[in-house]
């Protein structure tokens, strides 16, 4: 193999791959481009474990050492800057800021990672919602790692003993030699419990394990007890670790993995752990014994992770690199139904339940082929079934390896070119279940009545898994699809713009969005229009598009009399950075910074509502901003929600944004309160994005076009305002943003999408001065003029580690109104010690401390080594901010 730089394509996806040559494990002389052929070749069994789950990466940058001396090598959490535009991302807020991880969603990604030597991928036991919230725990682990003079058979020992305990609580139990010494053990859960819950519950065992096998067991962490017994080690159930993905490379001296194993081998004396090239033998022989445990519902899961109908996904990097090798596909390899199996139960349904293949109560295909044979057609099958469970839906079924693909659609297939829907991927179906028309009982799943909406044969145009799926529809005369073609197209969103509040069995059921198109080129041109009912409404609802009543609220299109608001949409954060984070600058939009508090404003009717970053409901503490309603066109506010995203300000002498001025508004409830500051100071709203409009959510369109429909959408009043966006010219905005005296410069991807609650890099805050959050822990007594009230604000920041640290004294800024607000605030938060450790004794003289619970915001002009601010001025409180947000700026 060249070690020069190649270009490779993966799954679609183009990659550069080089030094494919360079040792990565010397004991065996296995190179970069056999590590990067074995997560290739593994893609279609691993990604379905690790899919939406943050990934953590150990890399080996100059490859494995000894067991003595393993190598250099380092953990890496970030997303490295490097990464290509389509590896997909999800931040986590930490304490000391916001880190985006990669989500190892298509094998081109697996590729990427093994191309930057990231042998070990280590991942949680929870996903991301749809919503890129993290979910409960979907798995309990279990960690068997064996101390000074245990061997592997021990933790085998250990590991039925665990199986027997977990099996009287219901969970079946899946091993994973771990390729470095130990046994972990998987059980699947709901979701349903918090990762502290289970990391209780999985403490308990192990010492329940411990009480009962003494001699052998051990479940305290310390190293000192560990000698001669089992560590079941169950803190990796804590949301905030991670263990070692099934099917990862480890780093050690020979290439190891994180091998599933069944308990046939679990129970064998000549258990071993496994190397790379016997897992892919494996693999590749139909053996995937954490099968079930794998994500359903996207293109990694149970469907080859990214292979197109077990094709050639591109050009390989030399005879060694990846390629798209001749045995069978994942979806052929492996059982597809086996979650759909583990759902239902054929004594108590009367789906049809398809035995497992080569089990003792497998049928022939009879049952299958009579479904087929209902069409008398050789052609794929489709199936549409209108399901009355809990809620109305249509289950939209197509035949591709051996199974029907379903999604539900929860408003029905679209009948008009102009109109789109949710389509949420569920686990693949028998074919027998193409003509099953019935009643599933209640308290099953899927309980209620289906029946047939339209079933027939199918033209498969494109099928590229998990990805998009393009099919000519031949229903019946009767059918639901007007007795004409119908040319679909399937197109997987990834599921990120999703309501958030939805209970884990709610998520669990919707585990991956699509959008399903009735595409413009139709086989029929002259198509007839639906009939009442066809489309999810009736035929008076279908000229408006409107959906039917069991839609998401955020979809919801009847008369605004009738309608109640949604939940806020969380405002999108922004990352702080400077002039150098923009280099093409023609990519990017460029708004002032206005110095106030963050708003989400939700129009609907004739109501208005305010919400907070945070959450808090500002619409009584600012009356004049329900002027909003004057700026949007009547029918508009009819149709559904407007949602815009600005910021409230109050102006000075000059008309420039005063943080100073705006806190003689904040805080104030009551009516005569608001009215009396009103007096003294307006606010003002500087709307800059548009996030709804008239209930449609434009958070998936682009920065540009949500500015253009801002400004065709929303009229200027007296309070409401449209600030003006720079295209292309950062310079020329950031000067422009000193001459006003405005506190910095918003600098916007153009391209960007709109991610709510989301910190990302598509919006940088370039700012003018240095303003930091802080956390008020106490204050000292003043003198002179000060002598009865508050002499300074002592202040602190949390440190990498979330912890808070001091960062100095706050003395001037403040005006007397706002020390008599201090005092008034911090009198009830008094507590004898201090909330850090690291204050100074010269600062801790005659200090009170307070709850470390209260956000303000200085401007200052250094920071020391010591992490103190250096002049600090009092900019004001951040009601809208808690502890927990505040990070260094820098």
């Amino acid at each position: 193999m060249a070690t020069g730089e190649q270009r490779v394509e993966v799954g679609g996806r183009t990659l550069k791959v080089s030094n494919l040559d360079k040792v990565m494990y010397p004991a065996t002389g296995t190179t970069k481009g056999e590590v990067i052929d074995y997560y290739h070749r593994i893609a279609g069994v691993m990604i379905p474990q690790v899919s939406r789950r943050p990934a953590t990466r150990k890399r080996w940058v100059n490859g494995v050492g000894t067991e003595e001396d393993p190598g250099q090598v380092f953990f890496r959490k970030d997303l490295e800057d490097s990464a290509p535009d389509w590896v997909p991302r999800a931040d986590i807020e930490h304490r000391s800021g916001t880190t985006a991880y990669p989500l190892i969603e298509e094998p081109a990604v697996l590729v990427w990672l093994a191309q930057l030597a990231s042998l070990e991928i280590h991942t949680p036991q929870w996903r991301f919602d749809a919503d890129g919230e993290p979910e409960n725990p979907d798995r309990l682990v279990l960690d068997l790692d064996p101390g000074e003079g245990v061997a592997l058979a021990d933790c085998a020992e250990v590991a039925l003993w665990c199986r027997e305990i977990l099996g009287d609580m219901g969970l079946s139990t899946y091993p994973v030699t771990s390729g470095s010494k130990g046994i972990h053990l998987y059980a699947p859960l709901d979701g349903a419990s918090t990762a502290e819950e289970v990391s209780g519950v999985a403490h308990e065992l192990a010492r329940a394990l411990e009480a009962d096998h003494p001699d052998e067991v051990v479940s305290d962490m310390k190293k000192s007890l560990r000698s001669g017994k089992v560590l079941v080690d169950w803190s990796q159930n804590n949301g905030s670790k991670t263990t070692v993905a099934p099917y990862s490379l480890r780093g050690r001296a020979h290439p190891t993995v994180a091998a599933p194993r069944t308990w046939e081998e679990i129970e064998d004396e000549g258990l071993t752990h496994l190397d790379l090239a016997e897992v892919l033998e494996r693999v590749e022989g139909g053996q995937d014994p954490i099968a079930p445990l794998g994500r359903t519902g996207n293109g990694a899961a149970g469907s080859g992770g990214g292979a197109s109908d077990g094709g050639d996904d591109g050009a390989s990097p030399g005879a060694d690199g990846p390629s798209a090798d001749s045995s069978p596909s994942t979806a052929e390899a492996r059982d597809r139904l086996e979650v759909y199996r583990s759902k239902r139960d054929p004594e108590k349904t009367p789906e049809p339940v398809p035995a497992p293949p080569g089990s003792e109560q497998a049928e022939d295909s009879a049952a299958s082929a009579a479904a087929r044979d209902a069409l008398d057609s050789d052609a794929p099958m489709f199936v549409i079934q209108e399901h009355h469970a809990s809620r109305l839906h249509w289950d939209f079924r197509l035949e591709n390896h051996g199974v029907l693909v379903s999604w539900a659609v929860p408003k029905g297939p679209p009948l008009h070119t102009d109109v789109n829907r949710l389509a949420v991927q569920t686990e693949d179906h028998p074919l027998e279940y193409g003509t099953f028309e019935g009643t599933i009982p209640k308290g099953e799943y899927g309980g209620g009545e289906v029946t047939i909406w339209d079933a027939g044969t199918i033209e498969i145009e494109k099928w590229r898994e998990g990805k998009e799926v393009i099919a000519v529809c031949h229903g019946r005369p009767d059918g639901g699809l007007g007795g004409v073609p119908r040319r679909y197209a399937f197109i997987r969103t990834g599921g990120m713009g999703k309501k958030k509040g939805k209970s884990a069995a709610a998520k669990e059921k919707e585990q991956d969005n699509w959008l399903l198109h009735l595409m413009k080129d139709q086989p029929q041109a002259d198509a007839p229009p639906p009939a009442d009912g066809a489309d999810g409404t009736t035929s008076d609802e279908a000229e408006g598009d409107a959906p039917a009543a069991d839609a998401p609220p955020s979809a919801q299109r009847t008369e605004a009399a009738g309608m109640e608001m949604d939940d806020p949409i969380a405002p999108m954060l922004a990352t702080a950075g400077s002039r150098s984070d923009i280099r093409s600058e023609d990519e990017w939009a460029f708004e002032m910074k206005w110095d106030g508090v963050r708003v989400i404003a939700t129009v609907l009717g004739d109501q208005v509502r305010l919400t907070s970053r945070n959450g808090k409901d500002l619409t009584a503490t600012f009356p004049e901003l329900l002027e909003l309603v004057e700026a949007i066109d009547p029918e508009m506010r009819q149709a559904g929600q407007t949602v815009l995203d600005g910021e409230i300000v109050a102006l000075d002498s000059s008309d420039r944004p005063s943080f100073g001025r705006l806190q003689q508004r904040l805080g104030l409830t009551a009516e005569a309160d608001v009215s009396a500051a009103r007096e003294k100071v307006e606010a003002h709203l500087m709307a800059f994005d548009l996030l709804q409009r008239g209930g449609d959510s434009l958070l998936r369109t682009p920065y540009r076009e949500r500015r253009d429909a801002l400004f065709e959408t929303v009229t200027a009043t007296d309070h409401v305002h449209l600030p003006h966006a720079d295209h292309g010219d950062v310079d020329h905005a950031i000067e422009l943003s000193q001459q006003l005296k405005l506190e910095g410069v918003m600098a916007k991807k153009e391209t960007g999408i709109y991610q709510a609650g989301k910190r990302s890099r598509t919006w940088i805050k370039i700012k003018n001065a240095r303003h930091q959050e802080v956390v008020v822990i106490g204050w000292r007594h003043g003198k002179g003029s000060r002598t009865d009230t508050i002499g300074s604000l002592l202040v602190a920041v949390p440190d990498g580690d979330g912890d808070l640290s001091y960062a100095g004294r706050v003395g001037t800024g403040f005006s007397d109104r706002d020390l008599e607000k201090a005092a008034g605030m911090l009198s009830s938060r008094v507590r004898k010690t201090p909330p850090v450790d690291d204050v100074p004794a010269s600062d801790r003289r005659d200090a009170t401390w307070v709850r470390a619970d209260l956000v303000g915001e200085v401007q200052y002009g250094e920071r020391t080594e010591d992490g103190r601010l250096r002049h600090p001025v009092w900019r004001g409180w951040r009601p809208d901010k808690q502890a927990a947000d505040v990070t260094w700026e820098d």
